[in-house]
């Protein structure tokens, strides 16, 4: 996690020092934050004046800071949130706000859509794996892995069914003692989706933000009709940045990668996006970058696909409108569903 945390801070401060501020009618700006959501995020684009552009940048941290309360797994507030839910599981129904249960609402149609692979009620499986992951980053010498049965006793307690919604009364009960939400594979892009409406809705019509490398490119650059960003390249031993660029207007980039959060075991790395049916980090892929129109779609792919074999994640691709993916495989093929290239730029 900190070594994500540091390379993506020091890439923004990078990308904040060519940024010209403009003392001039629509002038192009950018502001970065730092914590919410345990990673970076920013906000760049036009406005008429510095002044305007810092009421979009307010925007974006408040809403930031409101969203990363609210979808909390490990943190309790003066208010109910994710934490809440998971604490209270067993028990009674926990009265929510529309947020929480929109979001869990979005979160199990992802996982109808992508076959199970998507699954928020995963939480007591991902638990046991965060918390070998932190004991052997904090003490590499002591890093262990979870045992098998560990894993299978978690996983009779993540059964999606047993979340249960009350959409008119707004609350939000899981049936099972044992059962834990954990919504780190949607919340970021879901939450991008959200505050980049938002914006638009505020004014703010040309523009870029990103919350952790969850992109959504509003509009377009005065000077170009797409806003350009890089896809990190993922294979630890090459000179390159990026491995590809694409252009976007009002569309989403989302990546995951098995080389944001891991931990090492007896020389093997295990990073965080865990296979539901072999409850293992999965393997085949360094990376999956998904471009669409909805980034909390795109964040809810990109962990599915992670997860699939190449060709059942190809036809789940290509059978949604308006959505793209690029898979780079472990031996660094590079394979790309129809269209992706549309969107590629030098």
């Amino acid at each position: 996690m900190k070594r994500k945390f540091i390379a993506i801070t020091a890439l923004l401060a990078l990308m904040l020092s060519f940024c010209s501020c403009g003392n001039g009618r629509d002038g192009i700006y950018m502001r970065t934050y730092v914590g919410c959501f345990d990673t970076a995020s920013f906000i760049k684009g036009y406005a008429e004046n510095e002044k305007k552009f810092e009421e979009y940048a307010s925007l974006f941290y408040e809403r930031l800071k409101y969203y990363d309360a609210l979808y909390d797994i490990y943190d309790e507030y003066d208010f109910p949130n994710l934490k809440t839910v998971n604490d209270k599981a067993g028990g009674d129904p926990v009265e929510v706000s529309r947020d929480i249960a929109d979001l869990l609402d979005f979160s199990v149609r992802m996982y109808e859509l992508t076959a199970c692979k998507t699954n928020i009620a995963m939480g007591a499986v991902l638990e046991i794996w965060h918390n070998y992951r932190e004991e052997g980053n904090s003490d590499p010498q002591k890093a262990r892995l979870p045992t098998d049965s560990e894993l299978a006793d978690a996983a009779r307690h993540t059964d999606i069914s047993r979340l249960e919604i009350d959409r008119e009364n707004l609350s939000v009960r899981l049936a099972d003692s044992r059962m834990r939400l954990d919504v780190g594979a949607v919340a970021k892009g879901y939450v991008a989706q959200r505050v980049a409406d938002e914006l638009r809705t505020a004014g703010f019509a040309d523009g870029i933000i990103s919350i952790g490398g969850n992109t959504v490119a509003i509009g377009s650059r005065k000077d170009a009709d797409v806003w350009r960003i890089g896809i990190q390249d993922p294979s630890s031993d090459s000179d390159e940045e990026y491995f590809i660029k694409v252009g976007l207007s009002d569309m989403s980039l989302v990546t995951s990668g098995s080389y944001q959060r891991f931990y090492t075991v007896n020389g093997k790395n295990y990073h965080h996006i865990i296979d539901p049916e072999t409850l293992l980090p999965a393997e085949g892929y360094l990376s999956v970058s998904v471009i669409s129109a909805d980034s909390g779609l795109a964040d809810a792919l990109s962990t599915a696909l992670f997860c699939m074999d190449i060709n059942e994640g190809l036809r789940l691709v290509e059978s949604l409108d308006n959505v793209y993916a690029v898979w780079v495989k472990t031996d660094g093929t590079v394979v790309k569903s129809k269209g992706f290239d549309n969107f590629v730029v030098g």
